[in-house]
Formats: structure tokens, C-alpha cells, sequence
């Protein structure tokens, strides 16, 4: 008998012989390769418009207040279809939620390359970040439905999609600027995205293996003692933990968009042009792939709370290093750095949740932190440009980036703090091995 690669079992036994293709043993690889393109292709929109940043600010005589908006708006698109389109997974099957989210970045792009204003611009981001937002969390709620025993790989793969995407399109939307315009550019972008993503969401079609892990079929009362702890997880009420990560969500993202919004237009500032920015911004968030996928690594040995802190500390010094950086190469060694050390918090704060909440809680309360990781950065981005315009350089917002991040890291070190009688007690929150 051939050994399956991976533990997948199914309700109804099929004959190798005649087994569909999505039957296949290979086809989770499949399912996660094609959520990975999507995650790449989705995340264009967040990315583009901090590269057309310079120019919308001088085609519509805004200040960079106001040319930073269409940022914080696509956020906030992300942000709200992040929950809506995460329901309409759950109801009709993520490859629905997909198609719809290539429908919204359709016509998002659209809006956008042909908006006679700036209002009409961040209006087209909006619908932009709805339409980005179905290819991130539900793709990794379904990418965890096909794995068992490679599960933790197969999500931290899937939802490093999204900083791909940061190492890929800053460059070549760059390039198809240059040579064709802005709008173009955008029409261009949202035409292939929009055929890529229906192509793609059609391998997403099969409904997800109806397979028990031994997780779920272990009692509640055997499952990890943080578990049976969850009425007063770190001897906090539930939500009083809950406000606690949103309050760090929302500092390490305002901190985190600081560099990742504003560094293109930097650049430009300093006179070393937008062409360098953009490759600063993709070396900066290609280097976050590598940060996502090791902190799940350092997450497994030391726990959620101090992978959190160790990331927000690290973070507040490659800010700090910004400050006195303004010849080239240097700014490109510390964009480098800055991804390297901030690409692992978000993904910590899912560790937290599953350390010290029930798993029936798992998807809400990781949802709430998401949301607010997204409202920091679209704050941050906006709060960036406002104090550029009042200050006149960008000293002042790496500051105020810095000063959020203080608050993360007070909030991380309490979480630590609080979990110490608990490190000598294995954690596992009813996850799969």
C-alpha cells in the first residue's frame, strides 16, 4: 500500500484509478500553490498606490496629507471586506469569495485610473481594498481545511502571499508607469489581476476534504490548560485581553506604515528618485516573507507574547536607524532590516489568541486584531503624510511611528510578564501538531 504524503482522510473511499484530479493526493499542493498566486496577484492594489503616490499628489495639487488618503482608504476597504467576504466563505465556499473580491478589484482599478479627482481616486481604492481583502484571510482559513499534519506550513505559506506581492509589484508597477502613465498602468493592472483571479479561483472550486484531526477529536476538558484557563486567560477577563492586542494591533501597524507608505516618497524627497523607492519597498516587504515564515518557527519555542515583543522591539530599532539614514545605500540596508524584524508581528498576535482562548473563539478574536492591524496602518499612512505637511520632513513621523511602537512593546512585555507561571506548561489550544 503507497503512503499518502500527508494525512488527509474522506468520508467516501475512492479507487485510485478513478480518482477526479482534486481527489489526488497532489491536490492540496495544488489548492495551496494557486491561494499563494492569489495572495501575490490580490495584494497589487495596496502596494500600486503607494508607488503612484508622488504623482497623485502633483496631477491633483494635493499635499501629501491628502495624496496618503487613497492609502488609508484601500485599508479600510481591506479592513471591512476582510469581515464580509470572510462570511460569505463560510456560507458558499471561498472560491464565491473570490470571484467576488476580482469583481470589486475590476472595477476598483477602473474607477481609479479614470478618477477626475483625488476623491474619485480614493474612492476607486476602496473598492480596490474590498476586492484585495478576499485574498488573504479566507484563503488561509480554507488553506487549514486540507492540511493536517503540514498545516502551520501551509498557512504561513499562504498568508506570506500578501508580502510577496509587496516584492513584486512596487518594481514592476514602476516600470509600467514610466513607460505608459499612471492610468494605464492601473487599467492594465486591474484587467490581468481580474482574469488571473477568476483562472485561479476556478482550482478553488472542490469542497474542502471532510477529514477529524485529532484535535478535534480530543475532549474539551484534555485539551491544553490555557483552554480550561480561557474564563481568565493571563488572569484577565476575556475582552480585557482582547482590547489589549487590538490597542498593540493598532500601534505596531501605525509604526509599521510609516516606511512601507512613505518610503517611495521619500526617496523622491532625498532626490535619489521614485525608481529607488520602489526598489527600497520591495526589498523592504520581500524580506518580510522571510520574517513571516521564521517567526512561526521562533513562535513554536518561545510562544506568542514574547515573539510579539521580540519583533516590536526590533521594529522601534530599525525606525530609530531611519532617523540619521539619508545616503542610499544605507537606507537600503535598513529597509532590508525594517522587513526583516516586523514581518512576524501580526502573525503572533494569531499565536496569543490561540494560547489563551477557546478554539471556538479562535476565528473571531483573530479577526478583531486583523481588523485592527489594518486600521493602525491606514492611520498610520494618513497621520505620516499630515505630519510631513506640518513639519516639512519625515522626522516627526518616524517619531510618532516609534512612540506607537512603544506601546506595543509595553503591552507585549505585560503579556510576558503575566504568562511566566504559565511557560513551564506546554500550550497547545487544540491545534494539530
Amino acid at each position: 500500500m503507497v503512503r499518502r504524503p500527508m494525512t488527509i482522510r474522506r468520508s467516501d473511499s475512492v479507487d485510485p484509478a478513478g480518482q477526479r484530479w482534486h481527489e489526488r493526493p497532489s491536490y492540496p499542493w495544488i489548492r495551496l500553490t494557486a491561494s499563494l498566486l492569489l495572495g501575490t496577484i490580490g495584494g497589487a492594489g495596496m502596494y500600486v498606490v503607494v508607488v503612484v503616490l508622488p504623482l497623485v499628489q502633483a496631477e491633483f495639487t494635493t499635499a501629501r496629507m491628502g495624496a496618503s488618503l487613497p492609502y488609508t482608504m484601500n485599508l479600510i476597504g481591506f479592513a471591512i471586506g476582510s469581515i464580509s467576504l470572510g462570511m460569505v466563505s463560510d456560507r458558499f465556499r471561498v472560491w464565491v469569495s473570490v470571484l467576488i473580491g476580482a469583481a470589486f478589484v475590476a472595477v476598483g482599478f477602473a474607477i481609479a485610473a479614470f478618477a477626475p479627482s483625488l476623491a474619485v481616486f480614493a474612492a476607486g481604492s476602496f473598492v480596490i481594498g474590498i476586492g484585495n481583502s478576499a485574498t488573504f484571510a479566507p484563503l488561509v482559513a480554507d488553506i487549514s481545511l486540507w492540511f493536517d499534519r503540514r498545516r502551520g506550513i501551509a498557512v504561513a505559506i499562504v498568508s506570506s502571499g500578501n508580502y510577496l506581492a509587496g516584492g513584486v509589484w512596487p518594481t514592476l508597477s514602476h516600470a509600467l508607469i514610466e513607460a505608459y502613465g499612471w492610468r494605464d498602468t492601473y487599467m492594465a493592472i486591474g484587467l490581468v489581476s481580474f482574469a488571473l483571479i477568476v483562472a485561479l479561483a476556478w482550482l478553488l472550486r472542490p469542497a474542502a476534504p471532510a477529514f477529524t484531526s485529532p484535535a478535534r477529536a480530543t475532549p474539551h476538558a484534555a485539551r491544553a490548560p490555557a483552554v480550561a484557563a480561557a474564563e481568565r486567560p493571563l488572569g484577565l477577563p476575556p475582552n480585557g485581553l482582547q482590547a489589549l492586542l487590538c490597542i498593540a494591533g493598532v500601534g505596531c501597524c501605525v509604526a509599521m506604515s510609516m516606511p512601507q507608505v512613505h518610503i517611495v516618497a521619500l526617496c523622491t524627497d532625498l532626490g535619489y528618485g521614485s525608481a529607488r523607492g520602489a526598489e527600497m519597498l520591495s526589498v523592504m516587504l520581500g524580506c518580510g516573507v522571510i520574517s513571516r515564515l521564521v517567526s512561526g518557527w521562533i513562535s513554536d519555542h518561545i510562544g506568542g507574547a514574547r515573539t510579539l515583543l521580540l519583533g516590536a522591539v526590533l521594529q522601534a530599532i530599525a525606525l530609530v536607524l531611519f532617523l540619521p539614514s539619508q545616503s542610499l545605500g544605507v537606507l537600503m540596508v535598513v529597509s532590508a532590516l525594517f522587513g526583516l524584524f516586523q514581518g512576524g508581528i501580526v502573525p503572533s498576535y494569531a499565536m496569543i489568541v490561540r494560547e489563551h482562548f477557546r478554539p471556538s473563539e479562535t476565528g473571531t478574536r483573530v479577526g478583531l486584531v486583523i481588523t485592527a492591524t489594518l486600521l493602525g496602518m491606514a492611520f498610520g499612512g494618513w497621520v505620516s503624510g499630515a505630519l510631513f505637511d506640518w513639519t516639512g520632513s519625515y522626522d516627526a513621523a518616524f517619531v510618532n511611528g516609534i512612540l506607537w511602537n512603544m506601546v506595543t512593546v509595553a503591552i507585549a512585555l505585560f503579556l510576558v510578564v503575566r504568562g511566566r507561571p504559565l511557560l513551564r506548561t506546554p500550550v497547545a489550544a487544540g491545534g494539530a501538531a
